[in-house]
This record gives C-alpha cells, sequence and structure tokens, in this order.
C-alpha cells in the first residue's frame, strides 16, 4: 500500500513514516514483558519535565498551530508517558494498540494504527475542505471537520484520522484484525529517523504476535 501526503501537508512541515504488518493474530497480555519494562523505564519521571523534552514541545507548537489546546489535548506520546509516570502504568488495550503504545510511550512519536481490510483504496494525508464527517472511537455520531485541518483519508474520501491525534472508528483495529497500516505522524523540529523509530519499534512488537513486516519503512 502507499500512502501519500499532499503538498499543502507538506507545506506545513508535516511527514509520514510508515510500514505494513500482515497476518497477525490479535489479543490480549501478549506483550506484558515489554508493557511492563516500559513501566520501569519511565515510572520515575518528573510529568512536569516533559514539556521541556524538544519532542514534546515540537508536537504541541503543532497542536497550537492547529487549532488545538495542548495542555488540554495532549499529545499521544506525552500522554501515555505523564500516566506512567503519575500511576506506574500503561493502558492494556488489546495487543495491536498496545504496540502502537509501547512505541509511543518510549520515543513520543503519535502512532496510528490502522486495519486494512477496512481501508477503502490508498490513502492521503490532506487538508480537509470543511465538509468531511469524522466519526471518532468512543463516540456515537459523527462530526464535521473544520476548514484547513490535515486528514488521513482513504480511497473513497473518508476520514481515518484527523492529524496527529484522533483516529476514527471506521479503521480502527479490533480482536479480529490481521493486518495493519502502521503510520507515525511527524512535524517539524521532530527527527524523520525518530519517526522512522518509533514506526519500526511497533512493527517490530507486532512481529511478537505473529506479524509479518511487509516492507521496509518509508518515509514520505
Amino acid at each position: 500500500m502507499r500512502v501519500t501526503v499532499s503538498k499543502e501537508c507538506k507545506d506545513m512541515g508535516i511527514f509520514i513514516a510508515y510500514t505494513e504488518v500482515l497476518g497477525l493474530r490479535n489479543g490480549q497480555g501478549n506483550l506484558e514483558e515489554e508493557i511492563r519494562r516500559i513501566e520501569e523505564e519511565f515510572s520515575g519521571q518528573d510529568p512536569d519535565s516533559l514539556k521541556n523534552d524538544p519532542v514534546v514541545r515540537a508536537y504541541r507548537d503543532f497542536y497550537w498551530r492547529i487549532g488545538v489546546d495542548p495542555t488540554k489535548v495532549r499529545p499521544s506520546g506525552e500522554a501515555l508517558r505523564r500516566r506512567i509516570a503519575r500511576n506506574g502504568k500503561l493502558p492494556r488495550i488489546n495487543d495491536i494498540v498496545d504496540a502502537g503504545n509501547i512505541a509511543s510511550a518510549k520515543t513520543l512519536v503519535p502512532i496510528g494504527i490502522y486495519d486494512l481490510a477496512k481501508i477503502m483504496g490508498e490513502p492521503s494525508l490532506v487538508i480537509s475542505k470543511g465538509d468531511e464527517e469524522f466519526l471518532g472511537i468512543g463516540k456515537k455520531s459523527p462530526e464535521k471537520v473544520e476548514k484547513g485541518i490535515p486528514i488521513l483519508v482513504d480511497g473513497e474520501g473518508r476520514v481515518m484520522h484527523i492529524y496527529p491525534h484522533r483516529d476514527s472508528i471506521l479503521t480502527s483495529v479490533d480482536l479480529n484484525t490481521k493486518d495493519v497500516l502502521v503510520i507515525g505522524a511527524g512535524v517539524p523540529n521532530v527527527r524523520n529517523e525518530l519517526v522512522a523509530e518509533a514506526v519500526q519499534i511497533t512493527s517490530n512488537l507486532l512481529s511478537k504476535i505473529g506479524g509479518k513486516i511487509a516492507h521496509e519503512v518509508v518515509i514520505t
């Protein structure tokens, strides 16, 4: 699968890293050792010190740029790291989602994982026109996306993700998911290599639950 990034998004400094992992056996609790290792690594961190991390600052700056207050809606990597620092625990969802959370907590890079069977055509990252509908995870009804927001859409124009912090239920992972697209979200002042590393960590973890990495990480 090829994922494209529009010129308008690139002009904002947006880039992504991605790969696909196939033949997964999703379940729960199979990455417990890896989760505990991350918890041990960051449980003693001062959560207030995160605001000084250059990666956290980069994502916070981007949030402000797209009209999101990062002190109220935290970038996902920061939110996960703060949760570990405060109570010593990383959320347990399912093995596929847990793999992304481990990578995001470690690198502070947001990771999106999408069920390939639910994606129509090839995805692209574009700027919203303001008439798109988005059905967020945990929401009962769709909402309209504001104009000028970076969004990931599939080949039929369905919104998969509001970049880089909200995923749609339409392409979300569940316990029946077998094949996934893994995307790391890059923004200005975050190194390409770090975003690629986050995707690689995720795909390596997924290979531990039966997945086969389809190709090397692509940066675009």
